[in-house]
């Protein structure tokens, strides 16, 4: 099974949360967007944990399992797809969530997020957490 990390539920995992840990101990590939990862980078900004915020998502990032991923065109004409649906159907959106729900469907992964807002897209393998 593949899973796809969303920004907050990197941020669980540090935090310990036992859910997020199960779902990547039973997966085979964890996928890790380039849009979460410049999340993070920026949440660490600033903050008084930034040097110990970067190096530990150095090491996840260089995990076995681990697998970073860009946007591709492929990434962009599912993006299309989703933002001209949620556009329809007067369901806006974050942007950079449109783009990782994207990649989660470009690459067949269950989305691991703690934003119920994915689920008004279709098509989209979510978490039951």
């Amino acid at each position: 099974m593949r899973i796809l990390l969303d920004t907050n539920a990197y941020s669980e995992l540090l935090r310990g949360n036992d859910l997020v840990l199960e779902w990547l101990e039973n997966s085979e590939i964890i996928i890790l967007s380039i849009i979460v990862i410049a999340e993070l980078l920026t949440g660490f900004k600033g903050g008084t944990k930034e040097k110990k915020n970067n190096a530990i998502l150095q090491d996840f990032a260089t995990h076995p399992k681990v697998q970073i991923v860009n946007a591709s065109l492929k990434t962009a004409q599912i993006f299309s797809e989703i933002k001209h649906y949620l556009k329809l159907n007067g369901k806006p959106m974050p942007i950079n969530d449109i783009w990782i729900a994207s990649q989660s469907i470009e690459f067949d992964a269950k989305l691991i997020s703690f934003d119920k807002h994915f689920k008004e897209i279709p098509k989209l393998d979510i978490w039951e957490n």
